[in-house]
């Protein structure tokens, strides 16, 4: 049994406007899969496929204003690509964003809804992961979320220090999962990551495993939903969908 990263999912006043920058940002395609929410996925892409994790911008009345400890970090190829990309996401509404990098070889950005975000100089570890180079979350202890999200999920854990953890998927295509020794604290989350299982698993002995791992169920005014909130062990919320 094992669940696959499919989606980083962003709270948004305005997911259609939101979802159009992340679309222009990543360069690819819009859909929704019905009122208040839109799907950025790859051109031609068939999904669920570890190749890339999609983005799903979902509507809220009125985001919070928080910490944000998951953010996506992009890929660039050359210094060139670098100053382009940034240039062209801030004639897209990004702004420059000060979270305290200091003098650093990667621009940090915030979207048009404030969500803060990098911009990475050329690196090798990189070239072949898409326009996604990392999905990234803040933590305590990184050697704790490694045993977590490597037993929660099918990725391969490629690094693991006191500093910080990498894991990506077994097919080693598409972004990484990096965990970084960030103390912050356990406040909601605008964005999260979502996880499926493979058809034919039961999510509810999915969701049992997860909690057997340390995970603990999550009420984030989901109501009645076809998919189960729950937060790893340092308060991470994310979401099990249904089989597919």
């Amino acid at each position: 049994m094992a669940l696959r990263l499919v989606q980083v999912n962003f709270k948004a006043r305005d997911d259609s406007a939101l979802g159009r920058f992340w679309a222009e940002a990543l360069g690819w395609g819009v859909s929704s899969e019905g009122p208040g929410v839109t799907n950025i996925e790859p051109e031609g892409f068939t999904y669920p496929d570890p190749a890339a994790v999609c983005v799903d911008v979902v509507i809220v009345p009125d985001p919070e204003t928080v910490k944000y400890r998951v953010h996506l970090d992009l890929a660039t190829t050359s210094a060139a690509h670098q100053a382009e990309l940034v240039a062209r996401l801030m004639d897209l509404g990004a702004t420059p964003a000060d979270v305290g990098q200091g003098d650093v070889p990667w621009t940090v950005l915030a979207d048009p809804e404030g969500n803060v975000f990098c911009v990475l100089e050329p690196r090798e570890i990189y070239r072949d992961t898409g326009p996604i180079a990392a999905v990234v979350v803040d933590c305590a202890d990184p050697r704790a979320m490694a045993r977590f999200w490597g037993e929660a999920t099918d990725w391969t854990l490629h690094e693991v220090t006191d500093d910080h953890a990498v894991l990506r998927s077994a097919a080693g295509v598409g972004p990484y999962l990096e965990f970084l020794r960030t103390p912050v604290p356990a406040v909601w989350n605008r964005v999260h990551l979502d996880l499926r299982p493979y058809p034919g698993d039961d999510q509810a002995a999915e969701v049992a495993r997860l909690e057997a791992l340390g995970a603990t169920g999550a009420d984030v005014g989901q109501g009645d939903v076809s998919w189960r909130c729950l937060a790893d062990p340092e308060g991470n919320e994310f979401c099990v969908l249904a089989p597919g």
